[in-house]
C-alpha cells in the first residue's frame, strides 16, 4: 500500500486550488478580418508590426496570422527587404 505523505512540521497545509476552464473563441487573423487576399509589400507600416526589433518575423501565434496570410507576409517581407523598403537587420 502507498503511504500518504505527512506534512513537514514547519509548513502549513493548503488545499489545492481548482482551475476554472477558460474557453475563448479563436481570434481571427487581422488580414482575414479585413478580407485581404494578398499582403502588400509596399505597406511598410503593416509589415513593421509583424517584425521584431532585430528584423525577425513574429511567429503565427505571436503575430496572430492564419497560415495562408503568414506565408503571404513572409513573401511580402522578403520583397520589401529586396527593394530596400525594410531593413534585413535593425
Amino acid at each position: 500500500m502507498a503511504r500518504k505523505k505527512k506534512p513537514s512540521p514547519g509548513r502549513p497545509v493548503r488545499p489545492k486550488k481548482k482551475r476554472k476552464s477558460r474557453f475563448r473563441e479563436q481570434a481571427k487573423c487581422r488580414f482575414c478580418r479585413e478580407k485581404t487576399d494578398e499582403v502588400d509589400y509596399k505597406d511598410v507600416a503593416v509589415l513593421s508590426k509583424l517584425v521584431t526589433q532585430h528584423g525577425k518575423m513574429f511567429s503565427r501565434k505571436r503575430g496572430g496570422n492564419c497560415a495562408s496570410h503568414q506565408r503571404s507576409c513572409k513573401r511580402a517581407l522578403k520583397r520589401a527587404r529586396f527593394i530596400a523598403l525594410m531593413p534585413y537587420v535593425t
